[in-house]
């Protein structure tokens, strides 16, 4: 909204949330991390402060396997300075909703502690929200979508089986600055995504993806390390308790009904092994901006931004899932498959660049 605010100067906008706006930190104890286009996104908006922010600067892959492939993607080599940054979400958000804030106007409300609880499509195509007492609108754009777990079935849904625990890891000094780790083990891919310091001195951000029947009591620090062999020395150890999320894809075929339109978990769950769910949903707000302001009726705006966004939704989903699917499993083939895929983008620069340029700024 922020975005919208500055860019469509006749509009009437009103924020419905059922959290207090009021510009203070979120307790919010998730991580995210975003890709370069995110944070370019965010600094325009002026709601990014690097100070916050870990920046990843180079990230190996690999499988866990006897001989695997290190796989090494880096901005230097991009001629980036970074490929994006890892920060609490409270940190993402309180920004963007001071962002939003300082932009006090008539046209633009925030509705604080307001739940929508019903919503419905008129005869002339408006939409009428129900918040306590019925309004009526004449685009609605839905941006929360809860938990895989909390959401109704979509056309395009997938139990992954899996389960991401997530919690924090205390590293060693000698952890390269700016390096994230992914490794693709037999249950589901392993991700360490460094974090600023504390005062306690380094950590990372632990996702951790099992078999859905795995239970705490399994994910011992031995195990940890016994994954992370290359960096085993390097992993001080776990800090508190691992938190578990339920892993699937559930999405939208299509982002725009009438005058409804779905962004972010309102459109799609995805898996994690990307970390590209935040910075699909930015794209998508950025381009609907864009259709908004080229003066067209809202309704083609809307056609427009529907056809405009398939292809990089598209690519993501179908990268995502096949992720998800193809580095999970024990057998034979599909390790020799997963180890000639990565030793394919090891030998080939330039595809290696065009797979790390998707996932820093999408398909453009």
């Amino acid at each position: 909204l922020a975005n919208a605010a500055g860019a469509l100067p006749q509009a009437e906008l009103q924020l419905f949330d059922a959290r207090a706006l009021d510009g203070q930190r979120s307790a919010d104890a998730r991580v995210l991390a975003l890709n370069l286009g995110s944070v370019q996104q965010l600094q325009r908006l002026q709601a990014w402060e690097p100070a916050r922010a870990e920046p990843i600067l180079e990230v190996s892959v690999s499988q866990v396997a006897p001989g695997r492939t290190d796989l090494r993607l880096r901005a230097a080599e991009l001629g980036q300075p970074l490929l994006g940054a890892v920060l609490p979400y409270g940190d993402v958000l309180q920004p963007l909703e001071q962002a939003w804030l300082r932009l006090a106007a008539p046209r633009l409300a925030s509705r604080s502690g307001q739940k929508v609880t019903a919503m419905k499509t008129l005869a002339d195509g408006r939409i009428e929200l129900d918040a306590g007492v019925a309004e009526t609108f004449d685009l609605v754009v839905l941006a929360e979508g809860g938990l895989f777990t909390e959401q109704a079935p979509r056309p395009w849904r997938r139990d992954y089986g899996q389960t991401a625990w997530i919690g924090t890891l205390r590293l060693r000094a000698d952890w390269p600055r700016g390096l994230a780790v992914e490794r693709f083990t037999r249950q589901g891919p392993l991700a360490v995504l460094p974090l600023p310091d504390d005062a306690a001195a380094r950590r990372a951000s632990l996702v951790w993806c099992t078999a859905a029947d795995e239970t705490p009591q399994q994910l011992t620090e031995a195990r940890l390390r016994a994954l992370l062999p290359d960096c085993a020395r390097a992993v001080q150890g776990l800090e508190g308790p691992l938190k578990p999320f339920p892993l699937g894809l559930n999405a939208q075929t299509r982002l725009v009904q009438g005058r409804l339109l779905r962004i972010g978990n309102a459109a799609q769950a995805l898996h994690p092994v990307a970390g590209q769910g935040l910075n699909l949903g930015l794209r998508d707000a950025h381009q609907l901006v864009s259709c908004l302001r080229d003066g067209a009726s809202l309704d083609a705006a809307l056609t427009r931004f529907e056809r405009q966004r398939l292809p990089d939704r598209l690519a993501l989903l179908g990268t995502t899932d096949g992720l998800a699917r193809v580095f999970t499993g024990d057998t034979a083939a599909l390790g020799l498959a997963r180890e000639a895929g990565l030793r394919l983008l090891q030998a080939l620069p330039p595809l290696r660049q065009t797979l790390a340029r998707q996932l820093m700024f999408g398909i453009r």
